[in-house]
């Protein structure tokens, strides 16, 4: 590859020098011309435009008042000191309010001067106000770089700000690398694909998404860019599956044997759904290629993914080979033996469990029966990838929601056999498919969305908290007919800055609405959701009373079939995500099971949406297409996959616009 200009270390650009370049990489990650010239705006506006300040708003993003300094004076002292200058003009006064950079605004805005003032004005004691506004000399010099109706505003912080690195001197910056090397902008798409998608250049995107001619060029800029960066992804992806399935061998399961027709012929106690053995097809065909499998197997709660797996498993003992099952907490692990045993009853196949509680002795035994192959399928915790544990003959490794274990630990799974075994993953945490393609580029996805015939949808409601009582009498009646309940709350402990609903006043609740002869609850204790910082007890309460309380720690895939009502407190505190895996915890069973969101009177917009779709609702996939919305794909599955999608361009929540890390600034606007 050639060398470039813009490679050039930032330091050496006109009006940057040694310290501003320090501080544009500790702040931005920018060493060199061409990563700023990738620091795209994340907002244009239109400097052609002026307010009155009797015109303002709070709702407002961004404003432009022309207006006189009638006085300045510094208020407060230390930490609490700013300056407050009056800004007037034939409408008004408003406030224009520093709480850093004191000595240069003391030094440079000029009681008497008129100016530009520009910022998001906000509303407080009845006045407007703008705090660090950007200020220009009234009237505007000439020269001002692109189109001053599309005017592009950058990500700053306070330190840059302090150094004149603000929105307009990033904007100067990249306006110099721009005129000094504008030729040297290195196309990276093939002249065919260009043509095919009616792309414009690249040189030309990068001038265009920061000095926009109009709003159709901008248009084809960010099209072309989002396009760029989404493409090089999926490429990335591609080329790594392809690498895997050419250097990894994996077992063949030719036969469909004994183990799989007995328990589909005799012993499975429903009928699998068409999506069932859509998947289950899907995986036959994997192990007969002689490559190793890796499948994501998606699946809303209650979707029978457990049974699926399991009809893997059988079909690699039916090969000669073993098989193995990790889940995340030792809960969920037992959850799964327990349905593996109860499905099988005993009989086809030697199912172990293994966790981080089994006794040394039993340890023992356990790893001489796994190397001389008397366990067949074997379950258990992160325990599963310690090195003591070695398996006869290793053919398929299951893996219950991944986006728990690191990369790290699951390839420990695949140094578990010479031939690495097939890889199956299971995630209860349906993903929008836009999102699934780039995240798991790499596996093919395979969905059940389907949920066994006879199933009961969940009937959720919203209840607010002046309807406590009707909540109180609901719970009533479904334990009078013997049923089991629920309840959720966000924390143990009272709290100081949040009016929130704690463990001991539902103690206390439910004390006075149900101790009464004939009646005996069983309301099941579930993880306190609650910030980490301030958890300064174990979650997984013991509680004794005259009522009768079971510790149970609420994780996917707890199964109790007799548990008929969730009732989650405070529900507008939880995410989309964790309230429909709350309310899968109930509707195992053939009874009628509901779910009932608690909510404090006043709620947000984005609460609010939350609270409406579970309502609306059961489908997982609907809800986890609007979660993507309200939260972006950077945080959906977890911190684990959050690097893959470091996108400055595109959005895969909305298909345009930008991502969630530019979010945080503000939408484009027009």
């Amino acid at each position: 590859m050639f060398a470039s200009n813009l490679d050039t270390a930032l330091v050496y650009l006109k009006g940057v020098g040694p310290k501003r370049a320090e501080l544009l990489q500790k702040e931005l990650g920018i060493s060199t011309y061409e990563q700023l010239l990738d620091h795209y705006p994340f907002r244009y506006i239109d400097r052609t435009r002026f307010y009155k300040i009797n015109e303002l708003n709070p709702d407002m993003p961004l404003v432009q008042v022309v207006g006189r300094i009638t006085s300045k004076e510094t208020i407060g002292e230390k930490h609490k000191k700013r300056i407050v200058a009056k800004f007037t003009d034939d409408t008004g006064t408003m406030d224009l309010v520093w709480f850093q950079s004191l000595k240069w605004v003391e030094d440079h805005v000029m009681r008497g001067s008129l100016y530009i003032a520009f910022g998001k004005p906000t509303l407080f004691n009845n006045g407007f106000s703008i705090s660090h506004p950007d200020l220009e000399n009234y009237p505007r010099q000439t020269g001002i770089t692109g189109n001053l109706t599309l005017q592009p505003i950058y990500n700053s912080t306070e330190k840059l700000k302090k150094s004149f690195l603000d929105s307009k001197g990033i904007q100067k910056l990249i306006h110099h690398i721009i005129e000094l090397h504008i030729n040297e902008i290195r196309e990276t798409l093939p002249a065919y694909i260009l043509e095919k998608y009616k792309l414009i250049s690249r040189k030309e995107a990068l001038v265009h998404i920061h000095f926009p001619a109009n709003a159709s060029m901008l248009q084809h800029a960010e099209r072309r860019l989002k396009f760029e960066e989404l493409f090089f992804i999926q490429l990335q992806l591609l080329h790594n599956k392809q690498l895997r399935s050419l250097k990894f061998k994996g077992a063949v399961f030719n036969a469909v044997g004994e183990r799989v027709n007995t328990f589909y012929n005799t012993m499975l106690p429903f009928d699998l759904t068409n999506a069932q053995k859509r998947v289950i097809k899907e995986i036959r065909l994997d192990t007969q290629r002689g490559s190793q499998m890796n499948r994501l197997i998606q699946g809303d709660v209650g979707s029978g993914k457990t049974v699926v797996a399991l009809m893997s498993m059988l079909l690699a003992n039916d090969n000669g080979y073993q098989a193995c099952m990790m889940a995340p907490t030792e809960i969920l692990a037992r959850q799964h033996y327990q349905s593996l045993v109860d499905l099988l009853k005993g009989e086809l196949v030697n199912v172990a469990i293994l966790t981080g509680n089994t006794t040394k002795k039993q340890r023992t035994i356990l790893h001489q029966q796994l190397e001389s192959g008397e366990i067949d399928i074997l379950v258990g915790t992160h325990a599963l990838i310690e090195d003591k544990v070695q398996f006869k003959n290793l053919g398929l490794v299951v893996i219950d929601e991944q986006h728990r274990f690191g990369v790290e630990q699951r390839a420990k799974l695949w140094r578990k056999n010479v031939v690495p075994p097939h890889i199956l993953v299971m995630t209860a945490t349906p993903i929008p498919r836009t999102l699934a393609m780039t995240l798991y580029g790499d596996l093919d996805v395979s969905v059940i969305d389907e949920l066994p015939v006879g199933r009961k949808p969940i009937e959720t409601l919203h209840l607010f908290e002046g309807q406590r009582l009707r909540m109180f009498g609901f719970m009533k009646q479904e334990i009078a007919k013997g049923r089991q309940v629920y309840i959720v709350y966000p924390l143990i402990r009272e709290s100081e800055k949040l009016d929130l609903c704690t463990w001991k006043l539902v103690l206390n609740r439910c004390a006075i609405n149900f101790l009464y002869p004939n009646i005996r609850s069983v309301l099941y204790m579930v993880r306190c959701l609650m910030p980490i910082s301030s958890m300064k007890c174990s979650a997984l309460l013991r509680v004794r009373a005259r009522l009768w309380w079971q510790q149970r720690s609420i994780e996917v895939g707890v199964n109790v079939p007799n548990a008929s009502v969730m009732i989650i407190e405070n529900a507008e505190r939880f995410g989309l995500s964790q309230l429909h895996q709350l309310r899968g915890r109930v509707g195992r069973g053939a009874e009628q099971s509901f779910c009932i969101l608690m909510s404090g009177n006043k709620l947000g917009p984005n609460s609010k949406l939350r609270l409406d779709t579970m309502v609306k609702t059961n489908n997982g996939f609907e809800i986890s297409e609007i979660d993507l919305q309200l939260r972006g794909p950077g945080d959906i599955t977890g911190t684990q996959q959050s690097g893959v999608l470091e996108l400055k361009m595109a959005n895969l929540a909305k298909g345009s616009g930008y991502s969630p890390r530019s979010q945080k600034y503000g939408n484009r606007t027009f």
